[in-house]
């Protein structure tokens, strides 16, 4: 076949819309270095796809397969570094850091319990001394 029309393909893939998604899908996997089924004869990447859906050289189940695939936008999730998960909050690394004693964790009042007062000394203590205002 010299040239190819529409019409040789319509009749392979009746719709016009599922034809140009189909060659268009085709002819991406062509530049990326996919077996010729066909001579290319000159033509690019596009002719040579219609070409191969109207000789039937090309199987359409697979390329629906390769197009569906090609436009899910579900990415695969990268592996964390060491580096990252030493960054993620974890009992150990939270509270191993910390050594708090038993006087401490007694003495420490529930804030509901304080005054204003009191949580605005608290807060300048935790400060050094140094207002807020």
């Amino acid at each position: 076949m010299a040239r190819v029309t529409v019409e040789d393909c319509v009749q392979k893939v009746p719709n016009r819309f599922e034809l140009v998604l189909l060659a268009a899908q085709r002819a991406r996997n062509l530049s990326r270095g996919e077996e010729l089924t066909i001579d290319r004869d000159n033509d690019k990447n596009p002719v040579v796809a219609l070409r191969e859906i109207a000789e039937e050289t090309v199987a359409l189940p697979l390329l629906e397969q390769d197009l569906i695939k090609s436009l899910s936008r579900s990415p695969e999730p990268e592996p964390a570094d060491e580096e990252v998960l030493d960054l993620i909050p974890t009992d150990q690394n939270i509270f191993g850091l910390q050594d708090v004693s038993a006087e401490e964790e007694a003495s420490a009042m529930p804030i509901g319990d304080l005054s204003p007062d009191d949580i605005e000394a608290a807060i300048e203590a935790e400060l050094g001394g140094r207002s807020r205002r």
